[in-house]
């Protein structure tokens, strides 16, 4: 009688301990076939490379045909157009409002305090603006050392370029307009040799494009990247500060050319292309091959070389 009563429990007990085995079973089963299946994967990557691992390198590209009227390169060139706007619009401004509420122009620190915060705020808001979309340049050198760390493509650099350069032009303008005054530019300082101030512009524009490597472009930044514009701007303010009584710290081609062009002033203008872009190279090949490790990541936040859904 009581074996006929613990009999429906020995048979509920029964049949759960079957379920749990089913299902270990199973998971065993999943988890051995996910292991073969990576197997094969990794077999096929040794087959593709002729039996030995190799590591993704990164990419140069000229750029595809339809890139250069792909939406997204319209949408990061006019990014750049307008931040390098808003930027120059500000960082030379600032000169014209100081000229013209001083009479004195000559460098005192006051103003050349005056001169860097302008610069690193503007900068500091035109790249937070434009860095989801187009990386948030906003300079020549910034563009060349990208290009030369394989993070954009040939089209797209002369896109970005042509972008800033209209943008100053466009920001100097406007000045012009409204204010009535005539771009001041920049000028080396009396005394100070032009090859003093290329080599100063070099190593003012490596700090500059090591910052944006860091902050923006390294796979490895994490939430690093979130304060990208504000350590971008800081750099170029404390730059000037440094080479602001030399030369006026450009660290940026198209800061320069506009103003040279729109107030006709060329006095060793050519200081202001060499001395950045070959200070933003060196930065480039310098981080993307000496700190940033031989693997090819996903760019989150730095425009890629090429939209894949062509």
């Amino acid at each position: 009688m009581h074996l006929l009563i613990l009999l429906p429990f020995a048979l509920v007990f029964i049949s759960r301990q079957k379920l749990k085995l089913k299902l270990r079973c199973n998971n065993y089963t999943s988890v051995f076939n996910k292991y073969i299946y990576s197997c094969s994967l990794f077999r096929c990557k040794l087959k593709r490379c002729g039996g030995k691992f190799k590591m993704p390198t990164r990419r140069y590209e000229v750029g595809r045909a339809d890139e250069a009227t792909h939406p997204d390169s319209m949408r990061a060139t006019l990014a750049e157009f307008l931040a390098a706007t808003i930027f120059v619009f500000a960082g030379e401004g600032s000169i014209l409002a100081i000229d013209k509420m001083y009479r004195d122009t000559t460098t005192t620190p006051a103003r050349l305090v005056m001169v860097a915060l302008a610069h690193g705020l503007a900068l500091f808001a035109a790249v937070a603006s434009s860095i989801n979309i187009s990386g948030g340049h906003v300079n020549p050198a910034v563009t060349f050392g990208a290009l030369l760390g394989g993070r954009i493509s040939v089209v797209r650099a002369v896109y970005y370029w042509v972008a800033q350069v209209l943008g100053a032009i466009v920001a100097c303008l406007l000045l012009r307009l409204t204010s009535g005054m005539r771009p001041a530019g920049l000028t080396v300082a009396s005394g100070v040799g032009e090859l003093r101030c290329m080599i100063l512009e070099i190593v003012l524009t490596f700090g500059l494009v090591y910052t944006v490597f860091a902050t923006a472009i390294d796979p490895k930044r994490g939430s690093l990247g979130t304060i990208a514009p504000l350590a971008i701007g800081l750099i170029v303010a404390a730059n000037i500060l440094v080479g602001g009584p030399f030369d006026g710290g450009a660290m940026n081609p198209a800061r320069a050319f506009g103003p040279a062009l729109v107030g006709w002033r060329w006095d060793h203008h050519w200081i202001y292309w060499v001395g950045p872009l070959i200070g933003g190279g060196l930065a480039g090949l310098v981080y993307e091959y000496m700190i940033i490790p031989p693997v090819e990541t996903s760019h989150t936040t730095h425009q890629p070389l090429a939209p894949e859904d062509y």
